[in-house]
């Protein structure tokens, strides 16, 4: 078996630093202090304290970083090398699937106003949306509860934790507010376009107009 030299900082990571890294490494979505906790049959605390040692030790020139989202960490790319991760995920897919300007609309609109009915959304929109919010269901960007009142109109939406991993918050909190994007909007001369948001290769946007 191939084995690499151990460096100075390999030699002084802990087994638990260690434990966290891989389970960091392995799992898709973020993890939350209290689960690796109760995985790993520590405190919360410990925890804590080795997450800061390896994101302190990935501050010291390497190509990973940890990133605080929907209350968990996950690993992550350095931020200075996104050019060149970008580059490769272009390579590796060459077809990107996006969500379209209504879906990104609705999708603002129960963020922003959550939770909130079908009806509550189409006024705000002025236009059907059924199916664009079954296609938001899809993509699981939205929920709702699953024992809801039966009548279509009246159930509530809200947004999901993978909308805040697809747009980088660590909560629903961190969005900018309105009064902010208004201000961004007059500081331009014309409004910016909407940047669109890859999802899941499968699961094609259809136009609500």
């Amino acid at each position: 078996m191939l084995r690499l030299p151990l460096t100075e900082e390999n030699e002084n990571m802990g087994l638990l630093e260690r434990q966290i890294e891989a389970l960091l490494f392995v799992s898709p979505q973020p993890v939350s202090a209290a689960t690796m906790a109760d995985h790993l049959g520590v405190s919360l605390e410990r925890v804590e304290r080795a997450v800061a040692a390896i994101k302190n030790s990935y501050a010291k020139g390497r190509g990973l970083t940890l990133l605080n989202l929907a209350g968990g960490w996950q690993m992550a790319t350095a931020p200075d090398l996104a050019d060149t991760v970008e580059s490769f995920s272009a390579y590796l897919s060459m077809q990107r699937i996006r969500l379209s300007r209504a879906a990104l609309e609705t999708l603002s609109v129960i963020a922003y106003n959550q939770p909130i009915t079908m009806a509550e959304i189409e006024e705000i929109r002025s236009v059907r949306c059924d199916r664009v919010v079954e296609t938001l269901l899809k993509n699981g960007l939205i929920d709702r509860p699953r024992r809801e009142n039966k009548r279509k109109s009246l159930r509530r939406y809200r947004t999901t934790n993978k909308f805040l991993e697809i747009f980088g918050l660590s909560s629903i909190s961190a969005l900018p507010t309105l009064e902010e994007l208004r201000e961004d909007y007059e500081d331009d001369e014309e409004l910016p376009s909407v940047e669109e948001v890859p999802v899941e290769e499968g699961e094609m946007e259809q136009s609500d107009e």
